[in-house]
């Protein structure tokens, strides 16, 4: 064998290869280094799996370390689904006798479909009958689909943990309509905790995994439970701060804005633009508060701010800047003691981030929002 066809086995060398492409733009390019390499004898799995899933996820590292721009990270992202179409086409799943039907979908809400596509297509190669229904898809029409088509399972995939309170209807909704639920994707927390919490059916922790699970999955008596109210999983929200809270974020969102002219003149000679993005930044905290609240896990809500700290520093904003909105969103909610130890522990998380304070040019949570309006 020849080098350049050991090269063309090699996941590594082709995982830096598809980089290359899908960094460059190059669709032609990227469609050239997976088909030949199966044609070469790489197995599709791998190619899915072993190179197209890594590349994809350096896509969302280098974003975030604000290495390239959210164009090129759509760019790269959109190309990379176009590679999985080619190779779709490229490789015919077998002609066996097929194990089952599944219907992979996207929580509604839920934009980021590549995990799932990425599912869909290894379920296809093992030989499963799969139903691909893509990015957020509401639950009325999963339901419709579900009851039209009657898959043995049904796998759920969600990457934004504020998606996880609709991520619970669907999968009780499911459920109640006769078909067990496999959770997966970045939002269901480390080693799943949230898909446990939410009574999923199983869950895994990627696409090699989650087609290695499922047999498991439909092999096991599946009884739908009975009707019942999130409350009777997360006993919690009978205090009804996730409630209340969720249903006056725009009059949180307003009035730390309001406070925050009050305390920061400086803000008088921010631009519509600097005001936009800091209402943006303190809605997305006020969002991530209310899916902690709903699972009652502070550990979510501090991942989110450690990140977003990361984040502003990967781009020169003082990261400390989000104290001064989680002080003012304690102070409006002084009377909801589980939001206030949450953005208490969010001060915590924050601890490590520059010790930057802000400042009257302005470099502040607007520019923050700047920044995060590339994700």
């Amino acid at each position: 064998m020849t080098a350049s066809a050991t090269d063309r086995l090699n996941t590594e060398v082709l995982v830096t290869r598809l980089w290359d492409a899908v960094r460059d733009g190059d669709e032609y390019a990227a469609v050239e280094v997976i088909l030949p390499a199966v044609d070469a004898g790489l197995d599709a799995e791998s190619a899915l799996l072993d190179v197209i899933a890594p590349v994809q996820a350096k896509v969302g590292l280098e974003w975030a370390a604000n290495r390239i721009s959210v164009a090129q990270e759509h760019t790269a992202t959109a190309i990379n689904d176009r590679v999985i179409a080619a190779l779709a086409h490229h490789t015919p799943p077998p002609q066996k006798r097929r194990r089952g039907r599944v219907t992979v979908a996207c929580v509604d809400g839920e934009w980021h479909a590549l995990p799932a596509r990425l599912l869909a297509e290894t379920l296809r190669l093992r030989g499963w009958q799969v139903d691909f229904l893509g990015a957020q898809v509401p639950v009325p029409h999963l339901i419709d689909h579900l009851h039209r088509t009657g898959p043995d399972a049904l796998a759920l995939s969600s990457s934004i943990p504020t998606r996880l309170p609709t991520a619970h209807a669907t999968i009780t909704a499911c459920q109640a309509a006769g078909v067990p639920v496999m959770a997966g994707g970045a939002a269901f927390g480390p080693r799943g905790r949230y898909a446990e919490r939410l009574c999923a059916d199983a869950w895994a922790p990627n696409a090699r995994a989650a087609a290695d699970r499922l047999d498991e999955l439909i092999s096991r008596p599946f009884a739908p439970p009975p009707a019942h109210q999130a409350v009777e999983d997360l006993p919690h929200l009978a205090d009804q701060e996730y409630t209340l809270v969720t249903r006056s974020a725009h009059r949180l969102v307003a009035a730390v804005l309001a406070e925050l002219q009050e305390r920061f003149p400086a803000m008088a000679d921010y631009t519509d633009q600097q005001r936009q993005h800091t209402a943006e930044d303190i809605a997305h905290i006020t969002e991530f508060l209310g899916v902690a609240l709903y699972l009652d896990d502070s550990g979510l809500f501090t991942r989110f701010i450690a990140w977003t700290g990361d984040i502003l520093t990967a781009r020169g904003v003082p990261a400390h800047s989000v104290g001064l909105a989680l002080d003012l969103l304690a102070e409006q909610l002084k009377d909801f003691p589980r939001a206030v130890g949450l953005l208490q522990a969010g001060h915590v998380a924050l601890e490590g981030a520059t010790t930057a304070r802000w400042s009257s040019s302005g470099n502040g949570m607007g520019s923050g929002a700047r920044a995060r309006e590339r994700s």
